[in-house]
């Protein structure tokens, strides 16, 4: 929904002027409510008017007769989870506020203790994600992640194709490891500024041509000596013969923004789903993974998760650039590929807009050399750890340190590395006055040896997603109380009957299911609402709980269709290219190939990774206790 994204402009100081184009589709919002109020019949217009009253008050009255019919701990617990449901859905209360509810209520209704419950919201998984915040919210405070995608934009050229296949590989790569929205937030600008470049370039080359065709037509009819009634009738012919050329050309630059502007959207989505700490939902899976099954030999972490998901975000980037192609541009490889042509007036102008880009940057500084060795040796130690096929670092270095170091370790680790080691290259003085340089001023001597760290913990309150790292929380302390009191159990054994269905289409309608709902509410909220239903229901059918949960997690973040589902899509959409049914219609698209993608990984290379053909001993041991 668009609260987050507000949250996240509101954080990040990024101001929405009055006469902006998200400021007008706002405005234009707010009209639609006050219309449909005034439309709705007499006797629903007070229930409209005090829609989120009657939703905070009412459904926790209209619910309360679960537990007071059921007096047992898994309908205490179905009721808390259900009311919060019903609050993420609606937004009624902020996603966080409403994250904390089992703080509350878990205790009050003896539904599970008071210390238990306040563990899950700075568990391990959750120590992972804020790790991974904090480095990249350093990546961005030196604009590293800038650097990285204007020179990979100069490298690959700016032939319509591949300016779009450029687009959306860097914001893919970047959305690896920073939030979808920052990525988006960054990368639109760019996309706009060379769109900006491409059309004035255009009109420009087309007043020339214009010109230059009449000044032509009036030596060629000076030589002739014709008269004055017929070069007014030719010059009328040429206007009207060149309208409808113009008119083309007008609707194409149209589906050239839209095409451009979509790709970046839909590449932050796709990318995220590519790293454990790419997106909340695949945090939300590696959680609930820990809390429902404590003894699954960490089969998700980094290194696993990233061997399956990557090759699925390769294949369906591939797809959905071939989608925005044909859709938006057509699949002319000669006008978009550029092969055997030269460049055009309009490519040279748009690669000058990146080249005066990359120049603002400047020369790479210390700060920024020093963040890339750390986030390269963080994904170095993330990968190593334990791979798998051979004994990791914490295995090799530290007695017992599969057991005791997980993910969390080198995160939290380069995190502290980010606060210690300096912004600015250290100046060595010597110890004996007489030696020094005297070039150095008294100011330069009483500066301290070490500069201000790379990171400021300012910086960090200011920029950490906090609402997001609440909400992990609330979603892993609903997982355990779901465990713990049964009721997990309990709607495992409703679901057995579903065991005569083929696996391969219950993941398939699961994927489909997600990707639906996430439309409508958050992805992290999705995730953590269903993960747990859908464990329960691979334990009752005794398959693999990774093969259904996989699916459902990767669905979560394909949120394609509308502008309110994700912060991304709302970005893109606030710079007016493009209207709510041109993302619809390449979103619908969009989430059948998401999805058919998800079932092929699932099918293919997953089944021998994760052992998905077998239901693990881990997941029955759980399910008998």
């Amino acid at each position: 929904m668009l609260e987050p994204f507000f949250h996240w402009r509101q954080a990040t100081g990024i101001q929405v002027l009055a006469n902006s184009p998200l400021s007008a589709r706002l405005c234009t919002g707010v009209k639609c409510v006050s219309s449909v109020l005034n439309m709705a019949p007499t006797c629903l217009q007070p229930l409209l008017r005090y829609r989120s009253f009657a939703i905070l008050f009412l459904t926790p009255l209209l619910l309360l007769p679960l537990p007071l019919t059921v007096p047992t701990r898994e309908a205490r617990c179905a009721y808390v989870i259900i009311i919060m449901a019903v609050y993420w859905c609606t937004e009624v209360m902020p996603l966080a506020v409403t994250s904390l509810m089992p703080v509350v209520f878990f205790p009050l209704l003896g539904v599970q203790t008071s210390k238990k419950v306040c563990l899950q919201y700075l568990n391990n998984t959750n120590m992972l994600f804020f790790g991974g915040l904090i480095v990249a919210i350093s990546v961005e405070q030196w604009n590293l992640h800038k650097r990285i995608a204007l020179r990979v934009l100069l490298i690959l050229g700016v032939k319509p194709a591949l300016l779009m296949l450029g687009f959306m590989a860097v914001t893919a790569f970047l959305s690896m490891w920073i939030s979808n929205t920052a990525t988006t937030a960054m990368m639109v600008p760019i996309v706009q500024a060379v769109l900006d470049q491409l059309d004035s370039t255009e009109n420009d080359v087309t007043l020339v041509e214009q010109a230059s065709g009449q000044t032509n037509t009036v030596i060629e009819l000076e030589e002739k000596i014709t008269s004055e009634s017929t070069a007014v009738h030719v010059v009328s012919n040429e206007q009207v013969t060149d309208d409808p050329k113009s008119s083309e050309e007008k609707k194409m630059r149209k589906r050239i923004c839209k095409g451009m502007t979509l790709c970046v959207c839909y590449a932050a989505s796709i990318g995220g789903t590519a790293t454990l700490t790419g997106t909340g939902p695949n945090v939300v899976l590696k959680g609930q993974m820990n809390q429902l099954y404590p003894n699954n030999n960490d089969v998700v972490n980094f290194a696993s998760w990233f061997g399956f998901a990557f090759p699925n975000m390769v294949l369906m980037l591939v797809l959905a650039w071939l989608w925005l192609q044909c859709s938006f541009m057509g699949l002319n490889f000669k006008k978009s590929w550029g092969f055997g042509t030269e460049k055009t007036a309009k490519e040279k102008a748009a690669y000058s807009v990146l080249k005066a880009e990359m120049k603002k940057l400047g020369p790479m500084s210390y700060a920024e050399f020093n963040i890339l060795l750390l986030f390269v040796l963080l994904v170095l130690l993330w990968f190593s750890r334990n791979p798998g096929f051979v004994k990791g670092w914490a295995a090799r270095l530290f007695p017992g340190g599969e057991k005791y170091i997980t993910d969390s370790v080198p995160a939290v680790f380069i995190a502290l590395l980010l606060f210690i080691l300096p912004a600015h290259k250290p100046k060595c003085k010597a110890w004996n006055p007489s030696m020094s340089d005297p070039e150095q001023t008294e100011e330069d001597k009483k500066k301290p040896f070490l500069s201000a760290p790379l990171l400021d913990w300012n910086v960090v309150q200011r920029k950490m997603p906090w609402s997001i790292v609440l909400l992990l929380g609330g979603g892993f302390a609903l997982a355990d109380a779901s465990a713990n009191s049964g009721l997990s159990a309990w709607m495992g054994h409703q679901m057995t009957p579903l065991g005569s269905i083929p696996p391969w289409s219950i993941a398939t309608v699961i994927a489909l299911i997600t990707a639906v709902i996430t439309e409508c509410t958050s992805n992290v909220a999705t995730a953590t609402l269903f993960l747990p239903i859908f464990s329960s229901l691979a334990e009752s059918i005794k398959i693999h709980p990774l093969y259904i949960m996989l699916p459902a997690t990767l669905s979560a973040s394909f949120a394609f269709m509308l502008p309110v589902a994700t912060p991304p899509n709302a970005i893109v959409f606030s710079y007016g290219h493009i209207h709510v049914l041109d993302m619809v219609k390449a979103g619908i698209v969009m989430n059948m190939i998401a999805v058919c993608c998800v079932t092929l990984a699932i099918n293919t290379w997953g089944r021998p990774m994760f052992e998905l053909d077998t239901f693990p001993a881990w997941a029955n041991s759980t399910r008998n206790q």
